[in-house]
């Protein structure tokens, strides 16, 4: 897709942008013009995905655990003025479980990376963002259709959804959204499924209206929709091809 003025050199920070639907965004907005900045906690990671994208010169990775308040408050002192700021960040391995064999250790991963880490990256990062922009949240179908194994990423997935209203109020004119995935093929379903991946993921296909489970394109077209549509706050936006119906 080609460059346009509103796009074009706008300054991007994607926590979570070396794998997944983080990698897909970042790739579609370098191919849009702008200056990305990829954030994770492996610099192994980091260094593969700017391998695999786009060799434009408005690429740069940072590493830091958004977790941590002092590596926050350092990744904004790095990054400099941003348009958007976008979440995709997750460890939910080992999350999960069935109540009685789930670990809290990874209850406390998960919510260290989806709650807190978006919390901090919105408290450090207001401030260097344009008045025009825009933070947006990875939440997802957990939170809306639960399932045995589940109740952890639920709950956590639940809670995004309403920080990202309450700071929609407190943040304006910043605007603030969660994006809601279903099933996309991602890297994440090697360990929550394992060997029967391919399997799982074509039941779940056979049940959706749309006929197939989602592609990380899908969701970096919905969230670049939310970074540049100025009218839409305090929403949250499913793209899960209609898994709340089936």
């Amino acid at each position: 897709m080609a460059s346009t003025p509103d796009t074009a050199r706008e300054r991007i920070l994607i926590a979570g942008g070396s794998s997944g639907m983080g990698l897909a965004l970042a790739g579609r907005l370098l191919e849009q013009g702008a200056e990305v900045t990829i954030v994770g906690r492996s610099e192994e990671r980091l260094a593969a995905a700017q391998r695999s994208l786009p060799q434009t010169g408005r690429l740069r990775a940072l590493a830091a655990d958004i977790a941590q308040e002092d590596q926050v408050e350092r990744l904004f002192a790095q990054s400099g003025p941003l348009d958007h700021i976008v979440s995709t960040a997750a460890d939910i391995e080992g999350a999960y479980q069935l109540l009685p064999a789930l670990p809290l250790a990874a209850v406390r991963r998960a919510i260290d990376t989806k709650l807190v880490g978006p919390l901090l990256l919105a408290k450090h990062g207001a401030p260097v963002l344009s008045p025009h922009g825009s933070i947006t949240f990875t939440s997802g179908i957990a939170a809306y259709r639960p399932a045995p194994r589940g109740s952890a990423v639920a709950a956590v997935n639940g809670a995004l959804a309403s920080l990202a209203y309450a700071l929609a109020v407190e943040l304006g004119p910043i605007r603030v959204n969660a994006v809601s995935p279903g099933w996309v093929d991602t890297p994440i379903w090697d360990f929550v499924a394992g060997e029967a991946k391919a399997a799982t993921l074509e039941a779940m296909a056979q049940r959706l209206p749309v006929g197939r489970i989602g592609r990380a394109g899908d969701i970096a077209d919905a969230i670049c929709f939310l970074m540049r549509n100025g009218f839409v706050t305090g929403t949250v936006l499913h793209v899960e091809g209609g898994h709340r119906l089936a």
